[in-house]
């Protein structure tokens, strides 16, 4: 599963859906806004993405995994649209049979995904707004 969305993302249900009897390890990234940034305090942010293509390169990443680790399942899910700080941005979910693969997968698709996936991130301050490179 590799999707953008506009409603709030639950890691239970994304972590529900690569876990199977084969898996020894289930990793779960799970990313929050923050509220600070760049030594600015953060009210709330946006994310704005290209939806298709992002889908596109998210699963594209999910397939690299696959083919360099020996893993299970990968599910990655972005948030789109206005999120409140504390809200969950993106969960990434690998399971594979080792904890090992499992780790790797996920960083590296967490690393990938904020080099070339084309999702724009806007923080909104108490005095101003500025939009984020992805490479944020």
């Amino acid at each position: 599963m590799y999707r953008m969305v506009k409603g709030k993302i639950n890691p239970e249900e994304i972590t529900a859906l690569v876990r199977g009897k084969e898996s020894g390890a289930c990793i779960t990234f799970i990313g929050t806004v923050r509220d600070k940034s760049r030594g600015r305090e953060v009210r709330y942010l946006e994310y704005d993405a290209y939806d298709s293509m992002a889908e596109r390169e998210m699963e594209s990443i999910g397939n690299e995994i696959r083919k360099r680790w020996k893993v299970s399942n990968v599910a990655i899910v972005h948030r789109r649209g206005k999120c409140e700080i504390g809200e969950v941005a993106i969960v990434i979910a690998i399971s594979a049979e080792h904890r090992e693969d499992a780790f790797k997968g996920c960083w590296f698709a967490i690393e990938r995904i904020k080099r070339e996936v084309p999702i724009w991130k806007k923080e909104y301050y108490a005095d101003g707004e500025a939009w984020i490179g992805s490479k944020a």
